[in-house]
């Protein structure tokens, strides 16, 4: 099988892989090359394949959309981590979302001073058309 693992931003995975598990709201399912075609809703949670020479991929992605047409795995999340194993993923996934709590609390920073000075402004306005 075709895996292409798609993220908005970039391709994290194009290869050729033997197997697939993923997980949806009804729980965790594995496609191998000879399942018949498929299209899964995933949850956020564990993301793995197993590529050609035996070895295992992790990844921690959010919501997604699976879809199993032929030899073609496609796979579209919103954000997806990838870690080498288990124990590696868990500390991406904490490093992750500590830069995601960052990058919220200035965007919130940024969207209030962007409100109070909007805000502002109207008073201005509105004591200028009073005058």
């Amino acid at each position: 099988m075709r895996l292409k693992l798609s993220l908005p931003t970039e391709v994290l995975v194009n290869s050729e892989v033997n197997k697939v598990v993923a997980e949806a709201a009804n729980g965790s399912f594995c496609l191998l090359p000879r399942h018949v075609d498929f299209v899964a809703a995933l949850v956020p949670g564990i993301f793995y394949y197993t590529d050609s020479a035996g070895d295992e991929h992790f990844f921690a992605i959010d919501h997604g959309i699976l879809v199993k047409c032929g030899e073609q795995v496609s796979v579209s999340t919103m954000n997806a981590i990838q870690g080498a194993d288990l124990h590696n993923l868990e500390q991406a996934i904490e490093e992750h979302f500590v830069d995601l709590d960052e990058h919220e609390r200035a965007a919130r920073t940024a969207l209030g001073r962007l409100e109070a000075g909007t805000v502002r402004r109207f008073m201005e306005l509105r004591e200028i058309s009073r005058a």
